[in-house]
């Protein structure tokens, strides 16, 4: 009888998900050991060959038997000093699982801003409604507005496809803009696998000239050594007055102080930001005060269906590595992601 593929989470999943990873496969010893920290982790790590986790802070000699890595994370950026990312130890994310509820956020601050929900709060809390309120609130249509997605992968992509169904023109800038397929996991029905949703194209070069054109900017790309700061200062220089800017990707990616200052100016119109440089975002600042601004604390995926869908991925990932075909959504250790 063949030895057993073992396979750790330390992730909390249901007694059904873990049913649902031990059904692809006889061959497989599927446990689970939640871990509260990446310490508590390490003295589990001798026997599994697969292992499901967030954190992979340890050194592979820590691991003798692991080959393979599946992480519960769209991004690997919170690995790109660990000694896990020089070894020959296969990482694979779960992106592609965050698509729907990202996108559906997205478009919940775009629409929340457009139609002015943000002051309608406040006005709220006030107890009072506006004179003139026809013109004082008046909305924004997201039909015939054009959106920029920086960084067209799974969530980017599946952002296209409802701006196109909200009647808007697309524009996408990709680190490669002649790769047009995505190879990544999908959910079913989401996404924009060839770009048909898309109207133009741009390099990370062209970002300012992309930028100056929308009226709504999107970012979705994942943090590594080349996208930390690429929304400079320019770039958000380059941006429409009447833009709005959301960011649901991380907060290294954007120059905040420039853009808290372009927020502070009314250089753009608003943003709509769920993460940022600092995490938790400081009680000192400036972005909690800023009117034109709708913060949320790192939450746009969060959804009761999330390990749901990473289970699935999980799932599928472990038939591929039995059978031997590639593993999605493998981490490529030079690009970081």
């Amino acid at each position: 009888m063949a030895d057993k593929v073992k396979v750790l989470s330390v992730l909390k999943l249901s007694d059904e998900q873990l049913e649902r990873l031990r059904a692809v496969s006889p061959t497989l010893e599927v446990s689970q050991i939640p871990c509260k920290t990446p310490e508590d982790m390490v003295p589990l790590l001798g026997e599994p060959e697969i292992l499901y986790t967030y954190h992979a802070d340890f050194r592979p000699e820590q691991a003798p038997r692991l080959k393979w890595v599946q992480l519960s994370s769209a991004g690997a950026d919170h690995l790109l000093d660990k000694p896990v990312m020089k070894s020959g130890i296969a990482i694979t994310t779960a992106s592609g699982i965050h698509a729907v509820p990202i996108a559906e956020y997205v478009f919940g601050s775009m629409l929340a801003f457009a139609r002015r929900f943000h002051v309608y709060f406040s006005l709220k809390q006030k107890h009072e409604w506006p004179k003139g309120r026809w013109s004082a609130l008046l909305g924004a249509e997201l039909r015939g507005a054009t959106i920029g997605i920086i960084g067209y992968g799974s969530i980017g992509r599946e952002i296209g496809r409802l701006a196109k169904a909200f009647g808007m023109r697309v524009l996408a800038s990709k680190r490669n803009p002649s790769k047009r397929d995505d190879a990544g996991y999908r959910i079913p029905g989401a996404g924009d696998a060839q770009m048909q949703y898309v109207d133009a194209v741009f390099g990370p070069d062209e970002l300012e000239q992309m930028v100056s054109a929308c009226d709504y900017v999107v970012v979705a790309l994942p943090l590594t050594p080349e996208t930390r700061g690429i929304v400079s200062e320019s770039v958000i220089r380059a941006m429409k007055p009447t833009a709005y800017f959301v960011n649901i990707s991380r907060g290294e990616v954007v120059d905040e102080q420039a853009l808290i200052q372009a927020l502070r100016e009314e250089r753009i119109a608003g943003a709509g930001l769920d993460v940022f440089w600092q995490e938790p975002l400081p009680p000192d600042s400036p972005l909690y005060d800023l009117p034109n601004v709708i913060l949320t604390p790192h939450v746009s995926g969060a959804t009761a269906a999330y390990n749901d869908r990473a289970t699935d991925l999980f799932a599928e990932n472990l038939r591929r590595y039995l059978v031997g075909e590639p593993l999605l959504n493998l981490v490529d250790k030079t690009l970081g992601y």
